[in-house]
């Protein structure tokens, strides 16, 4: 393995366990502080996690892309933009990073370090908007790929912000947080029986959002 990809490998897995330490510790701050508002609390977990998500495309987006997300790895080597077996890498390194993420936000709340969620959340509403909203996600990539990256870290993150409020589901977009997710019985949690399916849709929904994408920007590229 090359020096440049561990390097790639190592800002992947700093920027995912950093965004599940956002998406999870601002969901448990949030659900304090409002005293059982969920309204409240949503929009905290919301706009913490889009300014999170910004914030950490901006930083580590020109070392490794800031992919962030196995649909993004997979997607971007189905477009050809990364190779097969350097996507696979990233994967595994996302879902590690996503489950040590979720586990610093429980350990600086003082909370134990894996609690698997109770949190209910499954239905054909929930996976469509899973479909949805991960289709959204990678639409908004391809589209502004060409884009200099504060564009680039401006849209995704206001996209995930909006797209907290506009989807049933929360907008999950992304199976590595699903996963980690399910080992949090917090405010951002999802039971791991619910899981799998998420994962399902995010997948449908990203494939489904390359192909469309391709035909709206036909020569842009996947970062």
């Amino acid at each position: 393995m090359s020096r440049g990809l561990l390097r790639r490998l190592f800002a992947e897995g700093l920027g995912t366990a950093a965004l599940l330490a956002v998406v999870v510790g601002s969901g448990i701050m949030g659900e304090t502080l409002s005293k059982g508002n969920d309204a409240v609390a949503l929009l905290a977990n919301s706009l913490a996690t889009g300014c999170g998500l910004a914030v950490l495309i901006l930083t580590l987006g020109p070392i490794s892309g800031a992919h962030f997300n196995p649909v993004v790895s997979l997607v971007s080597a189905l477009d050809r933009g990364v190779r097969w077996a350097e996507a696979g890498a990233y994967v595994l390194v996302q879902f590690a990073a996503a489950a040590l993420g979720a586990i610093v936000a429980h350990l600086m709340f003082g909370l134990p370090v894996i609690t698997a969620s109770l949190k209910v959340r499954t239905g054909p509403a929930q996976w469509l908007a899973e479909v949805v909203a991960t289709f959204g996600l990678v639409a908004v990539i391809r589209g502004c790929a060409r884009q200099p990256i504060t564009v680039v870290c401006l849209a995704v993150g206001s996209y995930i912000t909006s797209a907290y409020w506009f989807t049933a589901s929360t907008s999950f977009a992304n199976p590595a947080v699903t996963f980690a997710r399910s080992l949090t019985d917090t405010f951002a949690g999802i039971r791991p029986m619910d899981a799998p399916a998420f994962m399902l849709a995010q997948l449908v929904g990203g494939v489904a959002g390359l192909y469309v994408a391709k035909v709206l920007w036909p020569k842009a590229e996947v970062s």
